[in-house]
């Protein structure tokens, strides 16, 4: 690359050719959630159907209950819930809501590129 150019980033799906075959890029993701709220609820059934169709077998999910830890908010700055946190791939990404909204959710991952 020469001086003063910058490097245009690649998409979801650059990525995925440039991997060696089996070789599945892993998404981590953490959903903030305060109790079983009717939200709550929501946000982790409507994620774990993102995932079974755009992610499947290739995703973790961990669900933090900041009632039942709430000094867990601070490490990812959580201000408000439900809060989803892609933590892998990088860069780390923030969906807050219940994510009923699929195409919004799937802009905020990066499973789709977002309307221009």
């Amino acid at each position: 690359m020469k001086k003063g150019q910058t490097k245009t980033p690649l998409t979801l799906e650059q990525i995925a050719q440039d991997r060696p075959a089996g070789q599945a890029e892993k998404w981590d993701l953490r959903l903030y959630v305060a109790g079983q709220t009717p939200r709550s609820v929501a946000a982790f059934a409507n994620l774990k159907r993102l995932c079974e169709e755009h992610l499947a077998g290739r995703y973790n999910i961990e669900v933090i209950d900041l009632i039942k830890h709430p000094q867990l908010a601070a490490g990812d700055q959580i201000l408000a819930i439900p809060t989803l946190v892609r933590k892998l791939p990088q860069p780390i990404r923030k969906i807050v809501g219940d994510l009923r909204d699929t195409e919004r959710a799937l802009v905020g991952l990066q499973l789709r590129p977002g309307k221009n």
